[in-house]
């Protein structure tokens, strides 16, 4: 799937939903929440979980959650931009940019 076009679905669906009227103050708590599950996904899958009323589950289980919550961190990022009006492209612009100007080969 096209960037372009999820970005385009993920914004109608939330408003559909009413999830994007949210301020961005707001959103980024979602964000940060999302992050969070990131941070335990990957760890599931680098360390495992340790905890005595968790079972054990293949490492297709742990990638899927991983995939899912990477999916939730970036639709949050997606409705950011769009509300301040900045573009997939800039944003990817602008931070290669930055990459090349600071770490210089």
């Amino acid at each position: 799937m096209d960037i372009q076009d999820y970005k385009s679905w993920v914004i109608d669906f939330y408003k559909k939903r009413n999830w994007y009227q949210y301020n961005p103050f707001i959103r980024i708590g979602f964000l940060t929440e999302e992050v969070g599950e990131v941070s335990r996904a990957v760890r599931s899958l680098e360390i495992g979980r340790d905890r005595p009323d968790e079972a054990t589950q293949p490492e297709h289980v742990y990638k899927e959650n991983l995939m899912e919550e990477l999916g939730d961190v970036l639709d949050n990022i997606l409705v950011l931009a769009d509300k301040y009006d900045i573009s997939l492209e800039d944003i990817l612009t602008h931070h290669q940019m930055k990459l090349e100007g600071r770490f210089k080969e």
